[in-house]
């Protein structure tokens, strides 16, 4: 196996294994092994597969790095169309996802645009695990019921799902030790990607995330999409932001001719290699 590492998202090939007729699968102590020091440590890991439907570029499955698989990946699908632009010389691609069809391009500039389809903001499809009319802002709250630390998030589904916390300092809180708790409320039965956001201007925004099964990362993607697109439905923002992120900026822009969320941002590579097949033999043998 194959692996190429890009801004702390790995990707895998196996070249030449026929794709069966379900959904190839990494098993869980894989994706775990594969993080492990011996491997090649990530936040998420982008398995790619020959293509299984016409007109797709490759069948790609996603796994955070406790072994559970994430349901979308902007940044790391950015990746993957890097890898596989460098490697064909497409500027346009397509990747078929356990989650959907997702096209991605190459721009003059260098940097990399991933349509991340519609947003989703019913109750049932983020989902929560009781009904809200409004997931603008739902009752949710960490800290004192008077004095609440953190308290009515924007709840929305960009692939995962996610809860936004407007706040005036994304450093001011641990979020390393609020986003597990947030992260597996009872409130989202399939867990929760969990964000602290600051509205700069009308045209930039700035995060933290503490992501679904990797932790606190230094990018979130999805995070940065979820965030411009819950900000704007309050009308707080432009379709069109800068986010910041502690590893970069994105540009978000939640198209309105068809409400798709187009993600751009830079790739920057940093190493190739090859894993130990031990590391995964003594996977199975846990």
């Amino acid at each position: 196996m194959k692996i190429h590492e890009y801004q702390g998202k790995a990707i895998f090939r196996q070249y030449g294994i026929p794709v069966p007729m379900g959904i190839p699968a990494t098993t869980p102590d894989e994706a775990r092994a594969a993080a492990a020091p011996a491997g090649a440590p990530y936040d998420q890991l982008m398995a790619l597969y020959p293509p299984r439907s016409p007109g797709t570029d490759a069948f790609v499955r996603i796994y955070n790095n406790d072994g559970s698989e994430a349901g979308a990946c902007g940044n790391g699908m950015r990746c993957v169309a890097s890898l596989v632009s460098g490697e064909t010389g497409k500027s346009k691609m397509t990747f078929e996802t356990a989650n959907g069809v997702i096209n991605a391009w190459k721009n003059d500039d260098g940097l990399f645009t991933i349509d991340m389809g519609k947003p989703k903001f019913a109750w049932n499809e983020i989902p929560l695990s009781e009904e809200f009319r409004d997931t603008r802002a739902i009752d949710l709250q960490i800290g004192p019921i008077d004095n609440p630390m953190l308290h009515s998030p924007a709840v929305v589904n960009r692939g995962n799902p996610h809860a936004i916390f407007w706040v005036d300092d994304v450093n001011a809180f641990d979020l390393g030790r609020f986003g597990p708790l947030l992260e597996n409320h009872p409130m989202f039965p399939e867990r929760a990607n969990i964000t602290l956001a600051r509205i700069v201007s009308r045209d930039h925004i700035i995060i933290r995330t503490w992501e679904r099964g990797a932790g606190l990362t230094k990018a979130c993607g999805s995070a940065a999409c979820a965030a411009a697109v819950a900000a704007a439905r309050l009308k707080r923002t432009n379709r069109k932001v800068k986010v910041t992120l502690p590893g970069g900026e994105l540009t978000i822009d939640w198209r309105e001719r068809d409400d798709h969320v187009l993600m751009t941002g830079p790739v920057e590579f940093e190493f190739a290699g090859k894993f130990d097949p031990a590391l995964f033999a003594q996977a199975g043998a846990s």
